[in-house]
């Protein structure tokens, strides 16, 4: 019984060390405009193309879900993680190179990649009109990059049970998992990763029972029946370019358009989650999202991070040193 306690008292020192060693404004001094550079480059991209706001979140998501929150999705090469079906449809790489060119030539060998991906997307929600916050700085980046370890990513496919077992594993709860899920109020995805529910998703030929059947013809049009898979559709189909709680809505009213956004309303603990954000009074509840997202975005970010002298500062985001 001793050393399970002490096992214990182990994992929460090194977790207590870890939250220690990242801070808001860890480059304050030696790299001053650091978050400047990564705010002034995800804008000028932003402005282009709102659609890279998403694509930056998604990126620092599957980042931090294999070997941790350190640049590892960012490496380049054939066996790399980048490479791993999950995240065949990922975005936004030449956004983190860009404003790692310009740190590099600022500051050499200060700003870590994996620092870099985490400011991205906090910006990327500021962009898109949700919620800003200071995101804790001093991650390192990693050192092995392997497709293989991508195998555990959240899939459109799962059902609940599988999600939360999931979240779990990097220490995230139902809350975190519904509320950062929430993401996918701007979020895109493909007609072959969300048809199969339109069509033929019982042995007899019909659509998903859990689609509002008001909104299947509507849906049925975004995807037709053996159309061209690789369109792009909002998963928000009320307001898709605003971070707001109308994901939520959807979900409740039967309208999520991935099988694993839709399945939180059948499960009561995500459901009970689901609903005290869509509720019935936008303001209140989407000022609590806003509220709630910020949190479990810090948290996830504190994923297995490497600090100190573990890991490396990259030159390049796309190769090790």
């Amino acid at each position: 019984m001793e050393d399970i306690w002490l096992g214990l008292l182990i994992i929460l020192m090194t977790s207590l060390v870890v939250q220690a060693q990242l801070k808001t404004g860890f480059y304050s001094s030696s790299c001053p405009t650091a978050e400047a550079t990564v705010r002034s480059t995800v804008e000028s991209y932003f402005n282009k193309d709102p659609t890279i706001a998403p694509g930056l979140l998604r990126l620092h998501f599957h980042d931090c879900f294999v070997q941790g929150c350190d640049g590892s999705v960012l490496i380049a090469g054939s066996s790399a993680e980048r490479n791993a079906l999950p995240n065949l449809g990922l975005r936004g790489f030449e956004v983190i190179e860009d404003a790692k060119s310009q740190l590099e030539t600022i500051c050499p060998g200060v700003v870590s990649c994996a620092d870099i991906l985490a400011l991205a997307a906090r910006d990327a929600v500021d962009l898109s009109d949700g919620p800003s916050w200071s995101v804790p700085t001093g991650r390192r980046d990693g050192r092995i990059s392997l497709s293989s370890q991508a195998s555990n990513l959240p899939s459109p496919l799962d059902p609940v049970s599988v999600q939360r077992q999931k979240f779990a594993a990097k220490g995230l709860d139902d809350h975190d998992l519904v509320t950062l899920v929430g993401a996918h109020t701007i979020g895109q995805t493909e007609c072959r990763f969300f048809s199969y529910r339109l069509y033929n998703f019982t042995t007899t030929g019909n659509s998903d029972p859990t689609i509002n059947q008001a909104s299947l013809a509507q849906f049925q049009a975004l995807c037709p029946k053996n159309g061209n898979g690789l369109k792009r559709v909002s998963l928000d189909i009320d307001s898709p370019a605003k971070f707001d709680v109308s994901f939520f809505k959807n979900v409740r009213d039967g309208n999520g358009v991935l099988e694993s956004d839709q399945r939180l309303w059948g499960d009561s603990a995500t459901r009970s989650v689901v609903q005290s954000y869509a509720g019935n009074i936008r303001g209140l509840l989407g000022f609590k999202f806003n509220y709630e997202f910020p949190k479990a975005m810090i948290k996830m970010s504190n994923i297995e991070v490497k600090t100190g002298t573990d890991g490396e500062i990259r030159k390049v985001c796309s190769r090790f040193n």
